[in-house]
């Protein structure tokens, strides 16, 4: 499995989630809607999730397994930090 693409939209909204984001997997399949949450021990991902009939939120789409789901937190928390220095540099450049 190869994560070939990764979106990510910020959150402009001041909360515990800074972001959504889509990724590409193998240029062929695509899971929209992880969120990046700002929790007590840092930044984590969660999974798209619905709400069940018993008031639970399952996750749609999820890894079958810890080491996947670590190789994808650790890809797109690296992307949300670039896109965070980008944000940053561009407001600073556009103080001037």
């Amino acid at each position: 499995m190869n994560i070939t693409d990764v979106r990510v939209r910020r959150v402009a909204k001041e909360g515990k989630m800074k972001a959504v984001v889509s990724i590409t997997i193998d240029d062929e399949f695509v899971v929209h809607d992880i969120k990046v949450i700002e929790g007590d021990k840092g930044l984590f991902i969660a999974m798209p999730s619905r709400k069940a009939a018993d008031g639970e939120y399952r996750d749609i789409a999820h890894p079958i397994n810890s080491s996947t789901r670590n190789e994808i937190q650790t890809i797109i928390l690296k992307k949300y930090e670039e896109t965070a220095e980008e944000d940053s540099a561009y407001a600073d450049d556009s103080a001037y």
